[in-house]
């Protein structure tokens, strides 16, 4: 091995522990959270995408939905505090992402399928297509999608009213 390959394979598995201890971080954080709301859920570790991710998941789904909100409106908010809490123990800032009770997952089922019809309407009709205002979570999972059907995209406008509009190839 050259000296290049051992220095990016270092660097490689320096990234990959620095997530895992933001996991280990955001789990406990959330499991003491849970204890104080008295509400049962196990929490799953992972990393995907260059960023670590925690579920908490249940048997009861229904009771999680307490911390998933309208819209996963208490979800964003508790995924915010929980990367505070990585801040504040690593001093780095954290791109952690939080879901619960699969709520993101299915969500990002659904937003990926709205990309794929958005870019299917602009393929049919040579026309830009402009989205509803979205989180900056939507917004990446429909860029992705509208990537992976050949077109491009791009985002518009300020927060909260920010967008994505999908353009003809």
């Amino acid at each position: 091995m050259t000296e290049g390959t051992t220095s990016t394979a270092a660097e490689g598995s320096d990234t990959l522990t620095r997530l895992e201890q933001e996991g280990e971080i955001a789990a406990d954080y959330l499991e003491g959270l849970l204890d104080i709301a008295d509400l049962d859920g196990d929490i799953d570790m992972d990393v995907e995408a260059d960023r670590a991710a925690v579920s908490i998941i249940s048997e009861s789904t229904r009771e999680l939905q307490k911390l998933v909100g309208r819209d996963g409106e208490v979800l964003e908010a508790l995924q915010e505090l929980t990367r505070l809490a990585v801040h504040r123990e690593t001093g780095d800032r954290s791109r952690l992402m939080l879901d619960i009770a699969g709520f993101r997952a299915k969500k990002r089922t659904e937003l990926a399928e709205l990309g794929a019809t958005a870019a299917d309407k602009v393929k049919s009709t040579g026309e830009p297509v402009k989205m509803d205002p979205m989180t900056p979570f939507e917004r990446k999972v429909v860029h992705d999608a509208v990537a992976a059907a050949g077109l491009r995209s791009e985002s518009e406008g300020e927060e909260p009213q920010r967008f994505v509009v999908v353009l003809p190839a």
